[in-house]
């Protein structure tokens, strides 16, 4: 199985537009990479790949790696794009790729419900764009051999469909991770959770691969840093630090870990920083933007 991260970072990425904060000055002058927006692409042959959200920065994510290109004058080695969630930073991609090429659409309902709610994805020809709603617990198959099964995870509905009072750890279709099997091997992607109950461990226990929500260090980091008054928590994201953040929660987690979906104000971001040395130390990785996999 080989996994290519596309995109590290969460939405915005690094640096964000309108950002000023040390990250994102350190990321345009060129002392810390950038990172695009959190996207993972998988395949089992290197040639008919599966892209797991489709991030607004997909045109230049796949430009940068050479095994995105298209084959021929037209075409792409993209067979499907499989939706955790109806996220701007997770669905706005769809529009890029619009371009008469055929490829699977696989969202759960409440993401299909998104997609054809709103006119602009008319764009995406549905004589060419086959919507697919998958369900939790089911597996389905959007490559020979690869089997994905998506799985429900403490988290909130899109930004952009809150109403008054919002669920930040509702379980259901809304926010799912994704269990990959294939060539013997499985890996869970999981780019948004808001807290890691056990149930969630049992159900990792014996994955050989885990790309997990790193958004923040601290919950109540963007207040931290001056750059907002949102939680971690209110965004639907777990800390990395804190007696209930993932670090702990994943301390006895004996598979490979990777922090993915990186916030611009995470100080892991920085090399030298002692959170990001933490981290390491704790036996987790952090992705990059052409990080490349292999199982």
């Amino acid at each position: 199985m080989q996994i290519l991260v596309l995109g590290a970072a969460a939405g915005g990425g690094l640096p964000q537009w309108n950002c000023g904060c040390p990250n994102c000055n350190d990321a345009r002058t060129g002392k810390i990479p950038s990172m695009t927006q959190s996207s993972v692409a998988v395949s089992l042959d290197g040639s008919s790949w599966v892209v797991l959200n489709a991030s607004p920065d997909i045109r230049m994510q796949l430009a940068a790696n050479p095994q995105m290109h298209p084959p021929a004058l037209r075409g792409t080695p993209i067979s499907a794009v499989v939706l955790t969630n109806g996220d701007i930073d997770h669905i706005a991609g769809l529009l890029t790729i619009r371009e008469k090429t055929a490829f699977d659409l696989y969202a759960t309902q409440p993401g299909l419900e998104i997609v054809e709610s709103n006119s602009v994805f008319r764009v995406l020809d549905t004589a060419l764009v086959q919507r697919r709603q998958i369900d939790l617990d089911t597996p389905f198959e959007p490559l020979p051999g690869l089997t994905i099964t998506p799985f429900a995870v403490p988290g909130k509905v899109a930004l952009f469909l809150e109403g008054e009072t919002v669920n930040v750890e509702e379980l259901g279709d809304q926010t799912v991770g994704l269990m990959l099997e294939g060539a013997g091997h499985r890996a869970a992607y999981i780019p948004g959770c808001a807290t890691v109950p056990d149930w969630l461990l049992d159900h990792l226990d014996g994955v050989d691969l885990l790309l997990f929500d790193g958004t923040v260090w601290n919950n109540d980091e963007m207040a931290q840093t001056g750059t907002g008054q949102k939680t971690g928590a209110r965004m639907g994201h777990i800390s990395m630090n804190g007696e209930h953040g993932s670090l702990a929660r994943f301390a006895q987690f004996e598979a490979r870990k990777i922090y993915i979906h990186i916030n611009n104000t995470n100080p892991i971001l920085q090399p030298e920083a002692p959170e990001r040395a933490e981290v390491l130390a704790r036996g987790w990785e952090i992705a990059a933007d052409g990080m490349e996999i292999t199982l």
